[in-house]
């Protein structure tokens, strides 16, 4: 099979890609390009990720969500990186300056499991400049 100088794949490689992109789905785009931007920042894939493990995750926020509680004010955020996601769960905060639906962090800390999804309390977590 003939090889491209440029790029260094098979032929059919390329026009295979080409016809993935062309049939898939928005969504499916997004997530692919999600997983390698998480990927190039050195972030384990969310999917990956089990409880009690130290991880560092990459990607957008999908959901960010004051959840009242009885003495606690907790701030909720999903954070999606194209295979799964893990809700960062900050105690005591009612809102926090840039943590917004849409944009782009990396956090870090303990994964828990809370009613069967994958949780981080109180993450450290570096927010990536807006695109």
């Amino acid at each position: 099979m003939a090889t491209d100088e440029r790029t260094g794949e098979h032929r059919g490689t390329g026009l295979r890609r080409f016809f993935e992109r062309l049939t898939a789905s928005e969504a499916e785009l997004d997530a692919r390009h999600l997983q390698q931007e998480s990927a190039k920042c050195g972030a384990m894939p969310a999917g990956q990720c089990r409880r009690g493990q130290v991880v560092s995750v990459s990607g957008r926020l999908r959901t960010v969500a004051y959840t009242p509680r009885t003495n606690l004010p907790t701030l909720e955020a999903e954070l999606y990186d194209g295979s799964d996601v893990v809700t960062l769960v900050f105690l005591g905060r009612r809102s926090i300056v840039g943590i917004e639906p849409g944009r782009q962090l990396t956090a870090k800390g303990r994964i828990a499991i809370r009613d069967d999804r994958k949780v981080i309390y109180n993450p450290y977590y570096e927010l990536e400049a807006p695109r």
